[in-house]
């Protein structure tokens, strides 16, 4: 099981990296989590337009799903012909919400049609050779964190989530938590909407993760700073995690 992150600047693109997109491989079979803005462009040093076999995204707003769209336009005038029907799991509403972006009556053009569309709950779920866990996370719109596991290897995203026990719950034991790290500690944080690199930190030290890396940070965020808060609580292996690198788990 392979990670490479394509995108991981939280909120918006920032300056080096779109928004939120990862990659994970395993037995030839190519799921890529999350499509933000900017992440189809960068998806592309790393797998071809044709090349993906599923896509699974943690919630509808932009900056993890919008890029569902340009890829729709991709899979329907490639010039090889319209590609073949590929499974999209999301938060219900998700065919509708990603078709309003082609314009106020919806997809009249038929480019959603590239997709399937299966709606996520939380519970089990297979995905090609991915066996999944899913659990609903704390954000203003319906959100999934997913405990990806394949040869005996887990990586747990928690998509964008303010504080809740079903982190550390969904986490226990995993190889690699791959956790959203958007605000630094300080006064004034909204309420129910992101973690700070400590609040990821304390839930990676409670599920006893194996390595924690931090992503999802806004562009503004200093790296150096956001390590440095979560050092403080976790005292695993720790990253933050940067477009382009590649996380091999094994198994």
């Amino acid at each position: 099981m392979r990670l490479t992150v394509v995108g991981c600047s939280g909120s918006l693109p920032g300056p080096d990296s779109a928004a939120s997109c990862y990659l994970l491989e395993a037995e030839g079979f190519r799921l890529v989590v999350d499509l933000g803005n900017g992440s189809l462009g960068a998806l592309q040093r790393y797998a071809p337009l044709s090349g993906v076999d599923a896509v699974c995204l943690s919630h509808l707003h932009a900056d993890h799903c919008v890029d569902l769209y340009s890829y729709s336009i991709a899979r329907t005038y490639s010039p090889a012909g319209p590609q073949p029907q590929i499974p999209v799991y999301g938060p219900a509403g998700t065919a509708e919400r990603i078709s309003l972006l082609h314009g106020p009556g919806g997809d009249d053009l038929g480019v959603m049609k590239r997709f399937t569309f299966e709606t996520l709950t939380p519970g089990p779920l297979a995905i090609g050779p991915f066996e999944l866990r899913l659990a609903h996370v704390n954000h203003p719109v319906e959100t999934f964190a997913f405990r990806f596991t394949h040869g005996g290897r887990s990586l747990v995203y928690t998509g964008d989530t303010g504080q809740t026990e079903a982190v550390p719950a969904l986490a226990a034991g995993t190889d690699v938590l791959l956790s959203e790290a958007a605000f630094l500690d300080g006064p004034g944080l909204p309420a129910n909407v992101h973690l700070t690199a400590r609040q990821a930190a304390g839930y990676a030290a409670q599920a006893g993760a194996g390595r924690l890396v931090l992503t999802h940070l806004q562009p503004w965020i200093a790296r150096d700073d956001a390590r440095a808060e979560a050092a403080a609580v976790f005292a695993g292996d720790l990253d933050v995690a940067s477009a382009g690198q590649v996380i091999d788990l094994g198994g």
